[in-house]
């Protein structure tokens, strides 16, 4: 395992490394989760792509840090990190709220971002009133309570079978989140609007969603997509809001279409 001090907040994070010839690719975790959940995906990318993948603050074994702390402060975590490791014009691939750290990523950092993979993501998650009501039922009643609802949203009946012991494994994931950590995502993806961010993105861009994601679903992503200038989107069949677990063939092959149709550079570190 691997640990960096970045901002005051210790930080779990992995570095896959490839031939200096190849791009970086920064997979970025959805809320209530850890990087565990590339795993699928990284098998697939390893070798020809180098990798770093990373818990942000509040997640996995990474500090939960200062409260609050929002996407731009969550960006500034993996700007640093991504300077410690001497990576630039990465390929930055952000799920759920990753996408919105991807987002303030390119606006603040510009030099670090060689092209995007908003994967499951929007300009705007939710809204106030959502977000609040989910606040407020985890510190009343712990995130136990809300598993129910968020695996409906992050993956299909087909996958949520009683007999799917990966199901169970996903839903330990959720709730041994650190509880603060969480809340405090909960409010950075409930304060965050990047409309007008989005507007400005000018690196190669892939929108890319599942058919049945009920967090952020297919016409919400497609609204990002048209938003950022000539930007592509791909919708996954027969998967929900966490396609590297539910569908990760079909993501690869995506990401890996993506990647061959642009140069982002060479950046490995």
């Amino acid at each position: 395992m691997q640990f960096a001090r970045i901002n005051d907040v210790t930080i779990h994070y992995q570095l896959i490394g490839a031939p200096a010839d190849r791009p970086v690719i920064v997979f970025i975790n959805s809320l209530g989760t850890d990087f565990r959940i590339w795993r699928d995906v990284v098998v697939r990318l390893a070798g020809d792509y180098a990798i770093v993948l990373y818990d942000k603050r509040g997640h996995g074994l990474s500090d939960v840090g200062q409260l609050p702390a929002s996407i731009e402060d969550h960006a500034t975590d993996l700007a640093a990190l991504l300077d410690l490791l001497s990576v630039k014009n990465a390929v930055i691939c952000g799920l759920s709220v990753g996408g919105l750290i991807a987002q303030s990523l390119v606006q603040h950092r510009p030099d670090l971002v060689g092209a995007l993979i908003l994967c499951d993501t929007a300009h705007k998650i939710g809204t106030s009133d959502s977000w609040n009501a989910r606040i407020a039922a985890v510190e009343e009643s712990g995130i136990g309570s809300i598993v129910d609802a968020v695996m409906e949203r992050w993956f299909t009946p087909a996958f949520r079978r009683p007999e799917n012991t990966a199901y169970s494994g996903y839903c330990n994931m959720l709730t041994r989140q650190p509880v603060e950590g969480y809340l405090a995502a909960c409010s950075a993806i409930r304060d965050a609007d990047f409309t007008e961010v989005a507007k400005a993105i000018v690196v190669p861009t892939i929108c890319i969603v599942g058919d049945q994601d009920g967090s952020t679903p297919p016409d919400l992503v497609l609204s990002t997509a048209r938003l950022i200038s000539g930007a592509r989107y791909e919708v996954i069949p027969n998967c929900a809001h966490i396609p590297c677990v539910e569908q990760p063939e079909a993501l690869t092959a995506i990401i890996r279409a993506f990647l061959t149709s642009i140069s982002p550079g060479e950046n490995s570190p």
